[in-house]
């Protein structure tokens, strides 16, 4: 059985936000039910974020819409660098990340 948990939306300082998930039946890695997570899946950010764009599920050019798009595979360190750009976060919550070194 999978791990059913939703992580609440990540709020940043300035308003800016998105969903950030990862279970074994998400676009994570590992594909685990527990993590830690390297990479996660990011979703429907309030508004276009340049730093998720290579994520996209999609093309602009095709038609995706980056606030209504399922960002596959983004690693923990771009996520928290979104967040820092956005002035930190302020509410919701992360899965278990591991950031890489190097």
């Amino acid at each position: 059985m999978y791990n059913t948990k939703c992580y609440e939306r990540v709020i940043c300082k300035d308003g800016f936000n998105f969903s950030v998930q990862a279970a074994a039946w998400k676009y994570c890695s590992p594909r685990s039910d527990t993590g830690p997570y390297h990479e996660v899946e990011v979703g429907f950010p309030s508004h276009r974020e340049e730093l998720i764009i290579p994520w996209m599920e999609g093309n602009e050019n095709n038609g995706a819409n980056p606030t209504k798009s399922v960002y596959a595979w983004v690693p923990a360190s771009t996520v928290m660098d979104v967040i820092r750009k956005h002035g930190g976060m302020i509410g919701g919550e992360l899965p278990p990340l591991v950031q890489r070194r190097g």
